[in-house]
């Protein structure tokens, strides 16, 4: 989502002359898009900040204005500016639009300009359309804003505020000028995009399986995902669109968090272990060859072994093609931070032995891919000469030797090697040098 919102800053300030540049020293507008969801995140942003603010006191650079932008500007908007005095701007998430405005403001007294209102309807109606893709032949689409949930360790309530969910026809429109730009897959995105619930032409309310109907729909769209998913809003709808569309892609991220009742409810999900197990048995009857990822936590407060084993155990009786976990982070503001914490040696310990688990997990998962036949989007070169990179339809990265024009293009690859975090294969495809 930082992606997407970026590129639309950068399609808001084209008109005032800013262009891009690979290089800080010559940048006249430096923006760091933030995230606050763990405190290594938002602690990487001040010492981010340290270094840029060098370029101000240096006389052969230009002295950018130096903006902080999205969660981390939402959550801590007058501390930003008592920690980092060298910045000029502090700009939440639903305020990109008003960007121009605040450097007018803060160019012209020299003073640090501040907003942090929650207008997402704004937002969206006024943010440019993109004018190319983040990468050959795919574009991330926000579809939903903001979470309801309040889940005890998460701080996306606050900073992104409630659920917010784009008109049909506004997803629609953005998507077919994706595709009109070369995209062949479209990512869907929301911090709980599976809580979409936007209006349609006539009004009605139609969810996120309906959604992905549209946006396949659209000629040149061969694959779309979506991106992160509750449990608690996986309905009926959505699980038979993985059955009934043939380009929606078989991977889902659904972050599960724990597979203790205990803790689970501790951090509000509202689901049970169970349920999850539930929910990932009727995702694959709808489609047989589907994958999952998944978001774990270790360490939240009050966690016991025995609900660390219960994590481990779900886990086992899953199976996951890839997953992501972190040691718990307490975030201010929440409730769970002020609860009692566990100690950083056991929150280690734990981690380490969950990752030893997931990652023999995504082995045995890409070592089983070997011998079949995929469809592969390139995206870039690889480190070698002759080497391209692509993703499989189960988001697994995959290099082939070939010809740099198949970034941006999807072409059929057998499958002949499978890494720890990688799958190698041979183009089956001829494909113009």
């Amino acid at each position: 989502m930082n992606v997407y919102d970026s590129q639309r800053m950068t399609g808001i300030l084209a008109p005032l002359g800013y262009e891009l540049t690979a290089e800080p020293a010559e940048a006249a507008l430096i923006i760091l898009n933030t995230c606050h969801i763990r405190d290594k995140a938002a602690e990487k942003v001040y010492s981010e900040l340290g270094r840029i603010r060098m370029l101000k006191n240096d006389s052969s650079a230009t002295r950018p204005l130096i903006a902080v932008a999205g969660c981390v500007a939402q959550a801590e908007g007058e501390e930003i500016l008592a920690r980092a005095p060298a910045v000029d701007i502090v700009v939440g998430p639903q305020a990109y639009h008003r960007l121009p405005e605040l450097i007018a403001r803060a160019t012209k007294t020299q003073r640090a300009a501040i907003d942090t209102e929650f207008p997402a309807i704004a937002k969206f109606d006024q943010l440019p359309q993109a004018d190319a893709t983040p990468s050959p032949g795919a574009a991330f689409l926000t579809v939903q804003e903001g979470c309801d949930r309040f889940c005890t360790f998460c701080v996306v309530p606050y900073t992104r505020g409630p659920e917010y969910s784009r008109p049909v026809a506004s997803v629609v429109a953005e998507a077919e000028r994706f595709a009109a730009l070369g995209a062949c897959e479209i990512t869907l995105l929301g911090q709980n995009v599976n809580a979409y619930h936007g209006a349609d032409e006539a009004g009605r309310n139609i969810g996120l399986g309906a959604l992905i109907a549209r946006v396949a729909a659209i000629a040149g769209i061969e694959r779309v995902r979506y991106t992160t998913s509750h449990p608690a809003d996986m309905t009926a709808e959505l699980i038979a669109a993985h059955g009934a569309i043939p380009a929606l892609m078989p991977f889902v991220h659904l972050p599960v968090q724990s597979g203790s009742d205990r803790v689970l409810k501790a951090m509000n999900r509202r689901h049970t272990a169970d349920d999850y197990r539930r929910i990932v048995e009727r995702l694959r009857g709808a489609r047989a060859d589907l994958a999952l990822s998944s978001d774990f936590i270790v360490g939240f407060p009050g966690e016991t072994d025995d609900d660390f084993e219960a994590t481990l155990a779900l886990v086992a009786d899953i199976g996951f093609a890839q997953a992501y976990s972190f040691k718990y982070s307490a975030r201010p503001g929440t409730p769970a931070a002020d609860q009692p914490q566990v100690a950083e040696a056991v929150k280690s310990e734990r981690l380490a032995a969950l990752q030893g688990l997931l990652d023999r997990q995504q082995s045995a998962f890409n070592a089983a891919s070997v011998g079949s036949t995929i469809d592969v989007l390139f995206e870039r070169a690889g480190r070698r000469p002759g080497q391209v990179i692509g993703r499989s339809p189960h988001m697994q990265a995959v290099h082939v030797d070939g010809p740099a024009t198949l970034i941006g293009r999807i072409a059929r690859v057998r499958v002949v090697e499978g890494g720890a975090n990688s799958i190698g294969g041979r183009l089956l495809d001829e494909v113009p040098a």
